[in-house]
């Protein structure tokens, strides 16, 4: 379970931080392990609710689009996972400028990666821009708490108490 916690402030009252998902959130996959990473990536944003836009490894497409079809014969909602194959030079710019798009996660190239930040920055979309390679059969860098901490936001609520 990916639960949120209660914090009290310095003031009377306590705090609840619960966990909500980013709304639409767009995965552009690095070229590396291409069905693994791409699965590494797609199960977080899921499970924390969201909507999926995946643009998958530009050399290995049809590892997405074999995905495609498992996930087309299960329980996953229409419209939960949409995979766009594509180039990424010309897909990623799109996709940060989107005004639609609430996140962005990119592992690629740094070069790509600063003109993303620059392009989302006009929204105000939460960017993960990862440029070093992971080793994603590991499971310290393939998986765990870190993608479900991108994968959601946090909402805060006040509760005052006392006098």
């Amino acid at each position: 379970k990916f639960e949120g916690a209660v914090h009290q402030p310095p003031l009377r009252g306590v705090t609840l931080a619960l966990n909500e998902p980013q709304g639409i959130l767009a995965i552009v996959c690095p070229d590396e392990a291409p069905l693994l990473s791409m699965v590494s990536l797609l199960g977080p944003a899921l499970a924390a609710g969201n909507r999926v836009i995946m643009v998958p490894s530009e050399p290995h497409p049809l590892s997405a689009t074999d995905l495609y079809q498992v996930l087309d014969t299960s329980d996953v909602p229409g419209g939960a996972v949409n995979i766009v194959t594509g180039q990424r030079r010309e897909l990623a710019p799109v996709l940060a400028a989107h005004a639609e798009i609430d996140a962005l996660w990119y592992f690629g190239p740094a070069e790509l990666g600063a003109e993303l930040e620059h392009l989302s920055a006009g929204n105000l979309k939460r960017c993960w821009i990862e440029t070093r390679r992971r080793n994603w059969r590991q499971r310290r860098q393939g998986e765990g708490r870190e993608f479900m901490q991108q994968a959601s936001q946090i909402k805060n609520i006040w509760i005052p108490y006392g006098e």
